[in-house]
């Protein structure tokens, strides 16, 4: 009953420039909506009514998170709105839904002695290519911040050694043009020394030994392996060294340089990230009139 509808929405929201990660939530969400409903033998969308949006965000598939309740309600509110343009249903009913609470949680972030245990253990592997490879990403990651599809996403073409600068893809489809940042010392003599090993005619900047652009996945398997090895009892995944160079990058730059350097819209979305400077905490804490109070 709803395929149809579905498979149309997807297609006007691909139209109007939505990212491909948003309309890969948007397909797996709303295929479950359509069993749910399927579920419910409905056979009208005229007969969906506020309740059944209601039952599908909190209790479809056993008991459903916070952040998946929050996905579920976005995406109804996007299809329904999309079925009233077309004259399909005559008010958006999920309008109602309420997007849930979500407690924030702290970003974690690595210490430098962790930092610096990961940094010596790539150090000693770069011995190929392929080690040089994972040393320059772990330093990309830890140095300068950015996200995973943004580094696999460089091509050779966007290493300007001699300006010392990277040119880079954001996130968000609001992102139509690349910008640059500038890249320290220590990864313009890495990368000088790794491309020099590339084919002349390779295209992407990470590859894997298939000669293949480098996978996701793959950075996620290395990440696993490194945190067993070295015995870190922290989850390593990118977020977390990017949460890393936010937190030095603000203690010696500030939030509004390293808003610039995450790609953040928002300076709210950098906060999350950017932890509370620990020197200047301690410079106010040893100021304060009460740290010499006497009992």
């Amino acid at each position: 009953m709803l395929q149809n509808n579905i498979t149309n929405f997807l297609q006007y929201c691909k139209n109007s420039n939505f990212s491909e990660r948003s309309i890969e939530s948007l397909t797996f969400r709303l295929n479950e909506f359509n069993k749910f409903i399927k579920s419910q033998n409905i056979n009208s969308i005229q007969k969906i009514n506020y309740q059944h949006l209601l039952q599908f965000v909190a209790d479809y598939n056993k008991q459903p998170s916070a952040h998946i309740k929050k996905v579920r309600v976005w995406s109804l509110h996007q299809f329904f709105h999309y079925l009233k343009l077309q004259q399909v249903i005559q008010d958006n009913i999920a309008l109602k839904l309420p997007y849930p609470k979500i407690e924030k949680k702290v970003a974690q972030f690595l210490t430098e002695d962790e930092f610096n245990r990961i940094l010596n253990h790539f150090y000693q592997k770069a011995t190929d290519i392929h080690g040089l490879r994972n040393l320059i990403m772990i330093l990309i990651m830890g140095l300068l911040g950015l996200r995973t599809a943004a580094i696999i996403a460089i091509n050779v073409s966007d290493v300007d050694l001699v300006e010392s600068r990277l040119w880079i893809q954001e996130k968000g489809y609001w992102q139509k043009t690349k910008k640059s940042i500038p890249l320290p010392q220590v990864l313009c003599q890495l990368l000088s020394e790794y491309i020099k090993q590339l084919d002349s005619k390779q295209k992407p900047l990470f590859i894997s030994r298939r000669n293949k652009r480098y996978a996701p996945r793959s950075l996620q398997n290395l990440f696993r392996n490194v945190a067993n090895q070295l015995g870190i009892e922290k989850k390593l995944h990118p977020h977390l060294f990017r949460h890393t160079a936010a937190t030095q990058i603000n203690k010696v730059a500030g939030l509004q340089i390293t808003q610039f350097l995450l790609g953040h819209q928002s300076i709210k979305n950098t906060n999350h990230y950017a932890h509370l400077n620990p020197d200047l905490y301690a410079v106010h804490m040893k100021n304060h009139p009460y740290m010499t109070f006497e009992l």
